[in-house]
């Protein structure tokens, strides 16, 4: 169990899809491995770069992009700024003139087609997503660097920050497990978003971190916005065809809307009906996660797999319970998911290469569900009752991506998840938590067991499930 001092900015991450683990955080560390070659050694030292991908990262990295983040990430572009639609152009341009901008500071030879290896047999010890960055020098000599991409866009290098003994920020209430949770929130009369807050403070100021998780409110704003009016296929050769918009478009008579906050007025006038409300919980997640799909702007939450959920439950709660959009209530939502979901982290996993999808969709139904309970007025106990409702009902979850791309079943589970939150919430607020007889802390335990029994091919490995059985470029009736 890690003993981890985790922000909400560790579990929510603005970055680019379509995967946390094999997108930003390959991305991150073939970034982290550029700028230190680049401290090291001198422009004339360094003649060539070489990545080796392991495990995971080598199945299903052609499918998720780990190949275009890591040529991004070696030329120090920013994941959160970066545009998005220079994707393309940077890659053939790298490709065209056979050489990388490492670092942002020295050109280097480097053919991706023979540089970047996918090394399917290869698997290294510590985490299935695993890549090591090989430094050729002119001298003949080379300096290897790897790093183990671990879920939700962390990432640590070999050697340097593999143990559990925590980031050395003391927090006021340090929190494990769940039961550590619930013990702060009873002898301070806390609820979880407070409880949380005041840990913040152990990094920035109350000023600082409202400003960070508007930011994170606002990137998932308008990748929902982006989402619900973009057209068209994704990407990866599936022939998946996005739905946000279509769905979007029926629900609103097909008039248009030209920002966000006109749009979420219209949803709301549009009235609550319950086939309307199911039909646009799926309309939101789908926009995210055809946004990440579609090497997007996303929010990592946790995961980028499962991004769509958590601003899904949140959206829905802005426009059919709360009737509109409260930036202190958007921020609470927040602080609360983030608690549960660094709960998961450590006593568990939110990497689906770890642990199937019951990882990424289990855990950011549960993270939407505690917060959306404690939204509608519920105790801490019954946030927690919800977190584990959620998770109960997504254990043994496997993770079988079609063809390597997070699209199928990737994208519509997130709908599931959305739904199973609310439905958890809803089961929470009308029960006594004093008759639960699954605990949170015993469900992340079942989940971590489940995990370890389930057999490989179903985490993230393309070579199991509807991965195999649905052959890629064709679908079923």
């Amino acid at each position: 169990m890690q003993h981890e001092a985790i922000s909400i900015f560790d579990m929510f991450k603005i970055g680019i899809g379509p995967s946390s683990s094999h997108t930003l955080g390959p991305w991150r560390a073939a970034q982290a491995c550029a700028c230190n070659a680049v401290l090291q050694y001198d422009a004339e030292l360094i003649c060539g770069i070489k990545v080796l991908l392991y495990g995971s990262l080598a199945k299903t990295g052609k499918g998720h992009g780990t190949d275009v983040a890591v040529q991004l990430g070696l030329c120090n572009y920013d994941p959160v700024t970066f545009d998005t639609s220079l994707i393309a152009s940077t890659i053939n341009d790298i490709q065209a003139t056979k050489r990388i901008k490492l670092g942002g500071a020295m050109y280097v030879a480097f053919d991706p087609e023979a540089d970047i290896q996918f090394l399917t047999q290869e698997s290294l010890p510590y985490h299935p997503n695993a890549l090591t960055c090989l430094i050729s020098k002119t001298n003949g000599a080379h300096t290897a660097y790897t790093y183990y991409s671990i879920g939700g866009g962390f990432v640590v290098q070999e050697g340097a920050a593999l143990s559990t003994k925590g980031n050395g920020v003391a927090l006021p209430f340090p929190i494990t497990d769940a039961s550590d949770l619930l013990h702060w929130c009873r002898s301070t009369g806390l609820l979880i978003h407070e409880v949380v807050l005041e840990n913040e403070h152990s990094w920035r100021t109350e000023k600082d971190t409202i400003i960070g998780t508007l930011a994170i409110w606002n990137a998932m704003k308008a990748c929902i916005y982006k989402g619900v009016h973009t057209t068209g296929e994704l990407p990866g050769g599936l022939q998946v065809q996005r739905r946000a918009a279509t769905l979007n478009a029926k629900l609103l008579n097909g008039k248009p809307y030209h920002n966000f906050d006109s749009w979420v007025q219209a949803i709301i006038a549009g009235g609550s009906h319950f086939a309307y409300i199911l039909d646009w919980v799926s309309c939101f997640a789908l926009a995210v996660n055809e946004e990440n799909a579609a090497f997007g702007r996303v929010v990592t939450a946790p995961t980028n797999g499962a991004a769509g959920v958590i601003p899904a439950v949140l959206l829905y709660y802005m426009v059919f319970c709360n009737q509109s959009i409260d930036d202190e209530k958007v921020i609470h939502f927040l602080l609360t998911a983030s608690e549960i979901g660094s709960i998961f982290k450590k006593g568990a996993t939110i990497s689906a290469a770890m642990g199937g999808c019951q990882a990424e969709i289990g855990v950011s139904s549960a993270m939407a569900a505690a917060a959306l309970t404690e939204a509608m007025g519920g105790s801490q106990r019954q946030c927690i009752m919800a977190a584990e409702i959620a998770m109960e009902h997504h254990l043994g979850l496997t993770c079988d991506p079609i063809g390597g791309l997070v699209q199928v079943p990737c994208i519509e589970r997130n709908t599931m998840g959305a739904i199973k939150a609310i439905t958890a919430a809803q089961l929470a607020l009308q029960s006594s938590p004093d008759y639960a007889k699954v605990s949170l802390d015993s469900v992340i335990r079942t989940m971590w067991h489940t995990a370890q029994d389930m057999n490989h091919k179903y985490k993230e490995t393309a070579e199991g499930g509807l991965a195999i059985n649905v052959p890629v470029g064709l679908s079923e009736c």
